[in-house]
């Protein structure tokens, strides 16, 4: 895709209509005049994003919702990010813990934004994209600095994660499927999902974002 941008053209993925509604205000508030392209599913927006229009117009801004009813909003992060790197994207949900939030920034997001605080904060916080700032709901700023200030976690290898292993859980946590992780190592996926069976195990953990979290922990992403 092109590196030209629409400056006021903005993507929304948002399932939720009445959160979808006023989302849309407050992104017209914030940027009047703009353009909110709205999309409900991850296939839309991909969809979407890919059509041939946007060779030569890609969206100034995107924000997306993590919980869609036909996958995950990370996957369209990840496309904008891959596909799209002048345009801002970011993330809007309910989720503010810290395996979502290291995901989403993992995934290339760069602002996150809590759908529970009310418009006028939500206005105020986009707001600060035009000022060059980094448009973080003030709870999850708070987060952010916490992960910083929290002591290094031990390798993988302290783990006793095989060299594989490794190499799986850095896929895993860049939110590539089974199958994609598979085929990035050249393997099958009954192996791969092996693989993940065990990271699982020797970690301690029970969840694709608790994995995501503890492989930025252990600077593998």
């Amino acid at each position: 895709m092109g590196e030209q941008i629409d400056a006021r053209l903005c993507l929304l993925v948002e399932d939720q209509a009445a959160t979808r509604a006023w989302l849309t205000e407050a992104i017209e508030q914030a940027f009047d005049p703009v353009t909110v392209v709205e999309q409900m599913t991850v296939k839309g927006a991909l969809q979407w994003l890919h059509a041939p229009e946007r060779q030569s117009a890609a969206p100034w801004l995107a924000i997306v919702d993590l919980g869609l009813p036909d996958g995950r909003g990370i996957e369209i992060v990840r496309a904008v990010h891959e596909a799209m790197p002048a345009t801002q994207c970011i993330v809007a949900t309910i989720y503010g813990d810290d395996a979502h939030l290291i995901e989403a920034i993992t995934a290339g997001a760069q602002g996150y934004i809590l759908k529970e605080e009310n418009r006028d904060q939500i206005v105020a916080t986009l707001k600060r994209i035009e000022r060059g700032e980094p448009p973080l709901s003030p709870s999850i700023a708070l987060r952010i600095l916490a992960l910083f200030r929290a002591p290094p976690a031990p390798s993988a290898n302290a783990a006793g994660l095989s060299a594989r292993e490794t190499e799986t859980l850095a896929l895993i946590a860049r939110g590539l499927t089974v199958a994609e992780a598979a085929a990035k190592l050249g393997l099958t996926t009954n192996t791969v999902a092996g693989y993940v069976k065990l990271i699982y195990q020797k970690l301690g953990i029970s969840s694709r974002a608790e994995a995501t979290r503890e492989a930025v922990r252990r600077g593998l992403v």
